[in-house]
């Protein structure tokens, strides 16, 4: 018998359905399993397998009330996340500064070749 995959937070984010979820969760302060559902185009025990993916990283927290189950969003773990990605920021904000550059030069050359294609169209009609 396998044991269910193990996930790490990278793994449970990646995919569109869970980060729906969180999206969702962090809007209310708590969900039962019914109420989520109503959200998703998927079977309720599909949605239970992405709650439960999203317990083991401890991104939801859940409970029980009475007879049913309550979910919330837990951001914390969100800050491993953040504090990886934050070394590589770095990166993303030097390529984004070259682009800003190459997409103002190009601009500007741009306006260069216009204004000499006008200049040359007006020596023509002068000549």
């Amino acid at each position: 018998m396998t044991s269910a995959p193990n996930y790490d937070i990278f793994q449970a984010i990646a995919d569109p359905t869970r980060r729906k979820i969180l999206r969702l969760l962090s809007n209310h302060e708590e969900m039962n399993l019914t109420r989520i559902c109503k959200h998703f185009p998927i079977s309720r025990p599909a949605v239970s397998k992405h709650l439960r993916i999203l317990i083991d990283v401890g991104l939801v927290k859940e409970k029980k009330v009475g007879r049913e189950t309550r979910y919330w969003f837990e951001p914390e773990p969100l800050l491993e996340l953040k504090q990886w990605l934050s070394f590589y920021e770095q990166f993303w904000e030097n390529k984004i500064t070259m682009l800003k550059r190459y997409v103002e030069d190009e601009e500007i050359n741009e306006m260069n070749i216009s204004i000499s294609k006008h200049n040359d169209k007006d020596k023509e009609w002068l000549s």
